[in-house]
């Protein structure tokens, strides 16, 4: 055991040395380098805890958001729906309201026109009546000057047309 090096098989001196400096160390550590790196350790600790509850909060957020939008989606589907409709309905309206002016002003045109027609066949009777009565006149004139020439044929008239008119 002697060819072995002296820190495989050390002494009670150095045992005691290598101890005293390993207390020194380890107080000293103790006393200034463990604090920090406890301290270290526990920032980092911290810093992980509120990263993770920053994280969980994110994703609440997000979840919260996610639900809105989907919200937000299923409203302006509605929406859009009800517009349409609504655009549908106002058409199917105004095409109807077209349909009953269109019929209205057919009807009116068509009275307007049955007017029209009235008045022109009143006016066709009244100047058919007036040329039928003035060519009445003059035939009749024509007829009693050739069947009046002798004045007794005439007193004859007179005297009937009085009897008539009396009557």
């Amino acid at each position: 055991m002697q060819d072995l090096p002296a820190l495989l098989t050390p002494d009670f001196g150095l045992l005691f040395w290598m101890l005293l400096a390993f207390t020194v160390v380890f107080v000293i550590l103790k006393k200034w380098g463990f604090p920090v790196i406890l301290k270290a350790v526990e920032d980092r600790k911290q810093f992980i805890d509120e990263s993770l509850k920053n994280a969980r909060e994110a994703n609440e957020k997000l979840a919260n958001i996610q639900a809105e939008c989907e919200t937000l989606l299923k409203q302006a589907h509605d929406q859009q729906a009800q517009i349409l409709k609504d655009a549908s309905d106002t058409r199917s309206k105004m095409i109807q309201q077209a349909k009953d002016e269109a019929i209205l002003e057919g009807k009116k045109m068509i009275e307007d026109a049955r007017n029209a027609i009235h008045t022109e066949r009143e006016n066709a009777l009244r100047s058919i009546r007036s040329q039928v009565a003035t060519l009445s006149v003059q035939i009749a004139e024509k007829i009693l000057q050739q069947q009046l020439q002798n004045p007794s044929q005439q007193e004859q008239l007179i005297d009937q047309i009085l009897q008539d008119i009396k009557e």
